[in-house]
């Protein structure tokens, strides 16, 4: 029986999911492995026994990533599953921004008991008149899930688009519309566009993407969108911005004491991904990689070990081993299991920075005295037996 625990509640049609092997534990510290969606991790003492952790979204800052990697926990996250609904967040911001909606609407409400509001808003509706995103250029920073999605969808709003990834995967390029131009320099967005959306992790190499020098490339009268992550844009070089005028409107998902009290700022609470189709793609996909893991040792969408499969286990045994990124260590795994009288089918293994991972098929069951001897080997964190 494997036991999970929800650090967060989970969409049922995610955790429905799980089979009879499976049971639903109130105590971490009990657990075989961890659902989360914002709960903060990196304070938890996580126990021994936790194999795993999945996150219900993209964004693993809530999770201390080299902690869990140190001690053999595979990381998951969710890419993609609420790419559509942070989409359209982003559309719905383009037109805020373009034309003065919100203002517009909070006006209306001062005014919504005046007897004459019908004259009044002939009268004052040019205060908030804006322009058309058709035929406006739009710089797409980053062209995952999320940026091929809003790439797609402005181009056939008839935006001319730019898209800069130097990363791309192929999944993605073949999704991108051919109608997006796929540029080879970020500087090109900076100086040719009306409109920058960003959409990458936080990293110290993204950090501040948008700061006093990249605005000063920019257009005068930019906007600029931010429904990626806080820290991609610098608040007090935005400020400085917005109150010249460089930047006329700044566009983001992630209200904080700075940002709220800047000029020509729209706010909104952190709804990218909060939509009931979102949280349920990624409860759902959360808890498919989990159960992939733990039963068949195989690693999708890990943010701190490499992606790995052997498929569903046709074999008498399998063990995985989760060890550091050191020479020879494949043969000092494969001399321990010739030296306990097993051979080996089918074996992969794959690295990611400072950590490795090996999934190893049998042709005779896994046993305890393999187990021991591949825990000995200096370097290997981690064993399961999987069959």
């Amino acid at each position: 029986m494997f036991k999970i625990n929800c650090l967060n509640p989970i969409s049922n049609v995610g955790t429905d999911l799980f089979t009879e092997n499976y049971e639903i534990v109130e105590n971490y510290a009990d657990s075989d492995a961890i659902l989360v969606r914002s709960a903060a991790m990196h304070d938890l003492e996580l126990p021994d026994t936790v194999e795993a952790i999945a996150r219900a979204g993209a964004g693993v800052n809530n999770i201390p990533l080299d902690e869990c990697a140190k001690k053999g926990i595979v990381v998951f996250n969710t890419p993609g599953a609420n790419a559509n609904g942070v989409k359209e967040l982003v559309i719905a911001g383009l037109l805020y921004a373009a034309r003065d909606i919100v203002g517009g609407i909070n006006w209306v409400q001062t005014v919504k008991d005046d007897e004459n509001v019908a004259k009044l808003v002939e009268k004052n509706k040019s205060k908030f008149a804006g322009t058309e995103i058709l035929g406006k250029k739009l710089g797409v920073i980053g062209l995952g899930a999320i940026g091929v999605k809003v790439a797609n969808a402005a181009e056939k709003l008839g935006m001319e688009v730019l898209g800069y990834d130097p990363y791309i995967s192929v999944n993605a390029a073949w999704n991108l519309s051919t109608n997006v131009k796929h540029i080879q320099s970020i500087d090109d967005i900076f100086t040719q566009c009306d409109y920058i959306t960003i959409h990458v992790p936080l990293l110290d190499s993204t950090k501040y993407t948008i700061n006093k020098e990249t605005i000063a490339k920019m257009k005068d009268g930019v906007v600029v969108l931010n429904f990626a992550r806080d820290l991609l844009v610098n608040d007090d070089d935005m400020k400085e911005a917005l109150e010249s005028g460089k930047v006329k409107r700044y566009v983001t998902d992630f209200p904080n004491p700075k940002s709220v009290n800047m000029p020509n700022v729209i706010a909104t609470p952190h709804l990218g991904a909060s939509t009931a189709e979102s949280e349920d793609n990624c409860a759902i996909m959360a808890v498919k990689q989990l159960m992939d893991y733990i039963e068949n040792g195989n690693i999708t969408n890990s943010v701190n070990y490499p992606a790995c499969s052997l498929g569903v286990c046709q074999k008498a045994g399998r063990v995985a081993i989760n060890h550091k990124n050191i020479p020879n260590m494949i043969g000092q795994i494969t001399s321990v299991i010739s030296a306990c009288g097993l051979n080996i089918s089918d074996m992969v293994n794959k690295s990611k920075g400072d950590y490795a991972y090996s999934l190893i098929d049998v042709e005779a069951p896994a046993t305890d005295e393999l187990y021991n001897k591949l825990k000995e080997i200096d370097g290997v964190i981690k064993v399961r037996i999987i069959k």
